[in-house]
């Protein structure tokens, strides 16, 4: 066997307890050590649930220790890591969630592991500076309506049928307040100076953010903010999100970024 084909055989072997020990795995006595390699596999499966546990630590929290080990473990035995970053792993686990039948008792659980998962991602992203509101004011009225934006790298934009910014915040705490809200949430992920925030916004600026990180002009933004509420506030809604942090840079009609 070359090189590559014995990683590929390692791979395989180590995540999957149903494959062969592999036959250069040998002990010093010249034989195959299926159970030393099987001590092997189990640590390699324990650190995968272990890196889900520490990427999801609300899913954890709110379904307990017992259950959420069983689910990850379930998890690693059906996805494998793609990526040598540890940090990368689990972006399939929430929707793995919405088809884990037992945890459908807890309806918000996947839109919660959504969150976190865009909290890795925002945590992780590329660098780059903010657009500030000083460049926003600068732009000539004429352009404004056609204006368009770059997205900040570590912007996300997370919308639930449940209220699940509040159950992520309520979490953060070592004693966990009762959430009084039951309607739905889209919380807004930026990381303005290297911290990641979370914002609840409202259906209005759900609609308006979404069309602007979607590529779409302020004109655009605005009439689907609109249609969500008839009073809404463009200048105020349009300030307030550039000074989260959630845009790079800036394009009006017949300019570059």
């Amino acid at each position: 066997m070359n090189h590559a084909e014995v990683e590929a055989e390692f791979a395989a072997a180590v995540t999957d307890p149903n494959h062969a020990t592999p036959s250069w795995a040998i002990s010093p006595r010249g034989d195959v050590d299926a159970k030393r390699f099987a001590v092997y596999r189990n640590n390699v499966h324990v650190s995968l649930v272990g890196a889900l546990r520490s990427k999801f630590p609300v899913v954890a929290r709110l379904v307990g220790e017992e259950f959420f080990t069983a689910m990850a473990r379930l998890f690693v035995g059906m996805e494998k890591p793609t990526s040598p970053l540890l940090a990368e792993y689990g972006r399939g686990f929430p929707d793995f969630v919405a088809g884990f039948e037992p945890a459908r008792m807890v309806p918000y659980l996947p839109d919660v592991a959504r969150l976190e998962n865009a909290w890795t991602e925002a945590y992780h992203a590329a660098d780059a500076a903010p657009l500030t509101v000083a460049v926003l004011q600068a732009v000539a009225p004429d352009d404004f309506v056609a204006m368009t934006f770059e997205p900040h790298p570590a912007v996300r934009l997370v919308a639930s049928a449940y209220p699940i910014g509040s159950i992520w915040s309520a979490n953060q705490s070592e004693n966990v307040a009762p959430v009084q809200t039951r309607g739905p949430e889209t919380v807004l992920i930026t990381r303005p100076e290297a911290d990641v925030t979370l914002r609840i916004i409202s259906a209005a600026d759900h609609a308006f953010c979404d069309a602007l990180l979607g590529g779409h002009s302020v004109g655009d933004g605005a009439a689907a903010a609109l249609a969500a509420k008839p009073d809404f506030d463009l200048g105020s809604a349009l300030i307030g999100l550039v000074s989260t942090g959630a845009f790079a840079g800036l394009s009006t009609k017949g300019s570059n970024p």
